[in-house]
């Protein structure tokens, strides 16, 4: 971790601290319910709607102001393509009302995310092809339309994605949150980069030309999101856009191992790093707090226990 000490005092006056949910995959799986490769998440969603709803009340019972609708996996490469022509938009509108219920019925004010997942494979940016990813694409935020609060298009690997979920919204005024992940390790100058090679800074800069409401680094490791804060702000910071009024930055990090290269998310069931307990991982949300992040929460392998932990530390309003 670096040497930013957090300042309590300090981050008791961050103005629209948000705090998200974790991962789903993992906590279904380890909830009991359905749960297999290729379909992942989407399994307990064809099978077993009642352990989506649950999982998301654990994360509305530890705290979270955000859960996130349970459609990262609703495209043909974990479902296949004849089960997403026949079942996609079924699955994705039902994917948002289950959310938006467990919403509606929380204790304390819970906004719906609708997840826009990277269309042709997490963490490879080499696959992405637009002309196929449209119409998938369109079909989800179809399906997710009536139900959500915020657009979350999240782990995209390239600027090319944020580009191409922007185009297919059209006229939706609904906050856009663009999520990136990150390479696990430095750049040689040292600045952290999306999965395709593309800086960070130019990410922030999309974000700023795309009309995006936040920023976000997502199921990267905690290590190399801090340096991503930093630089986003310097983007927006130039762009008079950082601060209350701004484009918020927000950081989800996975608790996996560093990956190679060549790694897919969810083509396997990656380990979890031991050191990343609830404790261990609010210490980095301190750390990214007190860079300037204003949304935090958890992705593949940060569950209920991280956020509970999170919502005690969290900032005073």
């Amino acid at each position: 971790m670096t040497s930013t000490s957090f300042n309590a005092a300090a981050a008791s006056a961050i103005p629209g601290f948000t705090l998200l949910d974790g991962g789903t995959g993992r906590e279904l799986k380890r909830s009991g319910a359905p749960f297999r490769q290729p379909e992942w998440s989407a399994l307990a969603l064809i099978e077993a709607p009642e352990f989506v709803s649950r999982v998301h009340r654990s994360y509305v019972d530890a705290g979270a102001d955000v859960i996130t609708t349970n459609s990262y996996a609703i495209v043909p490469f974990h479902i296949g393509d004849e089960r997403f022509a026949s079942d996609g938009a079924r699955l994705t509108a039902l994917a948002g009302r289950l959310a938006r219920e467990v919403a509606d019925a929380a204790p304390h004010a819970v906004r719906v995310a609708g997840s826009l997942p990277p269309i042709c494979g997490s963490y490879r940016a080499e696959w992405y092809d637009p002309v196929f990813a449209r119409p998938i694409l369109a079909t989800l935020v179809a399906g997710l339309a009536p139900w959500i609060d915020i657009w979350l298009a999240e782990t995209l690997s390239t600027v090319a994605e944020a580009e191409l979920v922007r185009e297919v919204l059209g006229p939706d005024t609904r906050p856009l949150w663009l999520s990136f992940t990150l390479n696990d390790a430095l750049a040689d100058d040292g600045q952290p980069r999306l999965r395709s090679g593309e800086s960070v800074r130019e990410a922030a800069a999309a974000a700023l030309r795309l009309g995006a409401s936040a920023v976000l680094f997502n199921c990267s490791q905690p290590e190399v999101m801090g340096n991503a804060v930093d630089a986003a702000r310097t983007v927006l910071s130039a762009a008079n856009r950082d601060g209350p009024n701004g484009i918020a930055i927000g950081v989800y990090a996975n608790a996996f191992a560093p990956q190679r290269a060549d790694a897919q998310a969810n083509s396997g069931f990656t380990d979890i790093r031991s050191d990343l307990t609830p404790a261990g991982y609010c210490a980095w949300m301190q750390d990214w707090l007190a860079r300037g992040a204003r949304i935090v929460g958890g992705c593949c392998g940060i569950g209920p226990e991280h956020i509970a932990q999170m919502r005690q530390h969290r900032p005073r309003r």
